[in-house]
């Protein structure tokens, strides 16, 4: 039966590594396959990223070249585990390098952090003193915006709302501008420093005073950024289209496209797995230069839903013979602080990207998810996703079913042309073997 575990984090990694295999009778031989992934001269690097690490969880680093983004050609790195992300994001980077390539535009960079307190007074009477108390936050954040506001940054602005439902529950919301870096320390700090003022300029102030004093609840950032986002936009003649039009011609395959794109605008549960092809792309990204897509997953699909149905993040327009393909996104990156300078992977990705800006990286991620989702739709509208997706997936079931090598070539030859599947590629390995 299993136990409470005491004392685990001051554990050596073998002594966890113990206690794990005991607590869950696993196998000794877990315990090499975790030593097997440990780095031979770099694991205190990992060491220090999180906690209770008894091994490391390799993902593959690849590379998508030919991105032309804004006049610049980029090899873009992608850390992803999925079949046919990258090779569908290399082809489509192609296609549109001869066809005027990736055009971007940062609409906005504010990022938002959010002080909640508790107050039974006149929340019009805290509007009007809005001035007053943005002059005291900046005064009293001084030290800790210094050398934000030396690179461009700081605190822009604040506004001041009740929380709906909820009785005399208010927020104070602050906008930050966090140049290159992603922000969520430097935000969170500010909150913390800027809610005990807050909260003692209300009760302090005569008009402001209510029978029960302000109370502060919670002070941290909101990862929804719909005011730093970026648009990211393809656009060519219809005629150009052939090479992904399949059977069918070019203006036929334009218009089917247009029709699955309207579709993901209107159907909700269509919109989710054409948004998670965007994603494919921005979230590889993302993980190769140490930013937080756990962070950027949750504010764009808060922002997929802000007309108050779930919807597609990208839009298609058809005319006059052009067909204009945008993709409008909120993504907080950063290229400066965690894990972008520590992690020796996203200091690679980093180096091979040229060193970008925050908004230079914004652009790079925004047109991978762009990439990724055309190629996505015009298969779905040609072909079917699996021709290509299986094709790929094909070593990776071959690999789960511990084929040697003379039957991986076996197979690939016999699969060319051939529907895959888990079960057909198992059923024609047992008839190879036999």
């Amino acid at each position: 039966m299993s136990t409470i575990i005491k004392g685990f984090s001051k554990l050596s990694r073998e002594e966890k590594v113990q206690v794990l295999l005991d607590q869950q009778q696993l196998s000794s031989e877990m315990s090499e396959a975790f030593k097997k992934f440990l780095h031979p001269t770099e694991q205190h690097l990992f060491n220090d990223i999180s906690e209770n690490i008894i091994s490391n969880f390799y993902l593959p680093f690849g590379i998508a070249p030919n991105f032309l983004i804004d006049d610049k050609l980029y090899m873009i790195p992608m850390v992803i585990e999925e079949s046919s992300v990258v090779a569908a994001a290399s082809k489509a980077a192609s296609f549109w390098a001869k066809n005027g390539g990736f055009q971007t535009r940062i609409v906005n960079t504010l990022k938002n952090g959010q002080i909640h307190f508790k107050w039974a007074g006149d929340i019009e009477k805290l509007k009007a003193l809005k001035e007053e108390l943005l002059q005291l936050f900046l005064k009293v954040t001084e030290q800790v915006t210094f050398k934000m506001r030396q690179r461009g940054g700081g605190i822009v602005d604040v506004t001041f709302q009740s929380i709906p439902n909820m009785k005399d529950t208010h927020q104070a919301l602050i906008q930050f501008k966090t140049a290159d870096s992603m922000g969520a320390n430097f935000i969170n700090t500010c909150l913390e420093t800027i809610a005990p003022h807050l909260i003692n300029f209300i009760n302090e102030k005569e008009e402001l005073k209510s029978e029960t004093p302000a109370q502060h609840i919670m002070s941290i950032l909101s990862n929804y950024t719909p005011e730093c986002k970026v648009e990211c936009k393809v656009s060519c003649p219809v005629d150009h289209l052939q090479a992904y039009a399949g059977e069918y011609s070019a203006k036929k395959f334009s218009q089917r496209f247009k029709t699955a794109v309207d579709i993901a605008i209107n159907d909700p549960y269509r919109a989710v797995t054409h948004n998670k092809g965007i994603f494919n792309g921005i979230d590889a990204v993302v993980l190769a230069t140490g930013n937080d897509f756990r962070a950027i997953e949750a504010g764009a699909q808060a922002y997929a839903s802000r007309n108050g149905t779930y919807a597609s993040l990208t839009r298609l327009d058809l005319s006059d013979g052009q067909f204009e393909y945008t993709l409008e996104v909120p993504l907080a990156m950063g290229t400066v602080g965690g894990l972008t300078q520590t992690h020796p992977m996203a200091k690679a990705a980093m180096e091979i990207l040229r060193h970008p800006s925050a908004e230079q990286l914004m652009a790079i991620a925004a047109a991978a998810g762009l990439a990724n989702n055309f190629g996505a739709v015009a298969s779905l509208v040609t072909t079917g996703i699996q021709k290509g997706h299986m094709k790929l997936h094909l070593t990776n079931v071959l690999n789960a079913l511990n084929a040697n090598a003379a039957e991986k070539t076996e197979a690939i030859k016999h699969f060319k042309g051939r529907v895959v599947s888990y079960s057909l590629v198992e059923s024609y390995l047992q008839q190879l073997r036999n």
